[in-house]
């Protein structure tokens, strides 16, 4: 007797679709904005020491030079910014935020670029900082006492709705900061706020 074939039932899956917006925000500097990018020099002394390579003697300090090292530029002589700096703030200010949890917050928007531009002159500022085993060195970098920024956001309306981000923005900008002696890392600087009606025009 010959058995009945036996048919599989093939399953549907159904996606829910994306609903990927994009929301533009102006964000306007609340204290000044100390920049610390790597320079080629830094990343080379780095890079050495993994290799195991033979360390020179230190080089004399050339203020000038550390200064420009520490400013990101941009094309046309411009400056910017680490746009993922932004990104990390909103989502550590979701501590401070109710409904909204780290993890869901870091895929559900993202800041469009690698860097933002930032609006405003610097200037060098010269600090005593302490490294290493508590030694006292001099550093000298840039600063933006006045400045703003525009950031592109692309975000899933399913998860995040603008009003969200933008609270979380505006709260990052008040206990988290970017750049260095930011709040977060018990400083008050890099600061700052979502920008009113009347400032972002």
């Amino acid at each position: 007797m010959s058995k009945a074939p036996v048919t599989k039932e093939v399953a549907t899956i159904q996606l829910p679709r994306l609903d990927v917006q994009l929301l533009h925000v102006r964000l306007v500097g609340d204290s000044p904005l100390i920049c610390h990018a790597w320079s080629h020099k830094a990343k080379k002394q780095m890079l050495d020491r993994q290799m195991k390579k033979a360390r020179a003697g230190k080089e004399a300090k050339v203020p000038e030079q550390d200064y420009e090292d520490s400013l990101y530029k941009l094309p046309e002589g411009r400056y910017g910014f680490p746009a993922v700096a932004f990104k990390s703030a909103a989502v550590s200010a979701c501590r401070f935020a109710d409904g909204v949890r780290m993890t869901e917050a870091r895929g559900a928007f993202h800041i469009v670029g690698e860097m933002v531009t930032i609006e405003g002159e610097p200037k060098p500022r010269e600090d005593m900082v302490r490294v290493g085993m508590g030694t006292a060195d001099i550093r000298y970098r840039g600063e933006f006492k006045a400045w703003s920024v525009d950031l592109a956001v692309r975000f899933n309306a399913n998860a995040l709705s603008a009003e969200q981000i933008v609270n979380l923005l505006n709260t990052a900008g008040f206990g988290v900061g970017v750049g260095e002696w930011r709040p977060e890392r018990n400083g008050s600087y890099g600061m700052f706020h979502v920008a009113s009606t009347e400032e972002a025009a």
